[in-house]
């Protein structure tokens, strides 16, 4: 399986939790170069204090663990 799609399902694995806090994260590119990943949090994300730690103790977290050649995960806030 191709890297994007891996990470597109990993990211929806967590999209049902952040869901539930009334935001959303959706995929925006995968940079093969750098294997960074960058996603797009919407609703209730946006502005919120905890997005950094969302990003990175749960989102680059669990993209790391289920694909190790992933080296960081970028957020852009979207609307």
């Amino acid at each position: 399986m191709e890297l994007e799609k891996k990470i597109i399902i990993t990211i929806n694995k967590i999209r049902p939790y952040i869901q539930g806090d009334g935001g959303d994260i959706e995929f925006v590119n995968f940079n093969p170069e750098n294997m960074t990943v960058t996603v797009r949090f919407l609703g209730a994300c946006v502005g919120c204090i905890l997005l950094d730690y969302t990003l990175k103790s749960g989102v680059e977290a669990l993209l790391k663990d289920e694909i190790p050649e992933i080296k960081e995960v970028i957020a852009i806030e979207g609307y």
